[in-house]
């Protein structure tokens, strides 16, 4: 594995200074398998499962977004970024299991973490 670039040259933790950088678009991808089983695959229709509280999908998706928005509370020495999109996708992978998968965008010095 490379150098470490969150630690300094005492192997302290620190915040990656990206004053020098010029501002590109920069984006990520992150993306899980959640295994809900048969039962409740089989209870979805048109990619939804709903249940006495609403839709299920339309609120992870929504609470998706809202976890990119606050990555950098989340996420030890991330920068805080202003994201130029987010976007949350959910479809069925099989008869057992969801593929979640977030598109983040920005523009500026560092990546989306």
């Amino acid at each position: 594995m490379g150098e470490l670039t969150h630690l300094d040259e005492t192997n302290q933790p620190r915040m990656v200074d990206v004053s020098g950088k010029a501002e590109t678009v920069r984006e990520a991808v992150a993306s899980c398998v959640v295994v809900l089983g048969r039962e409740l695959i089989g209870e979805m229709e048109g990619g939804e499962l709903r249940n006495k509280k609403g839709p299920v999908m339309q609120t992870a998706i929504l609470a998706g977004i809202q976890g990119t928005k606050k990555t950098s509370e989340l996420v030890p020495l991330c920068h805080p970024l202003p994201l130029d999109s987010a976007k949350v996708e959910v479809e069925i992978l099989d008869e057992e299991s969801l593929l979640v998968r977030c598109l983040a965008k920005t523009t500026g010095k560092t990546g989306v973490d």
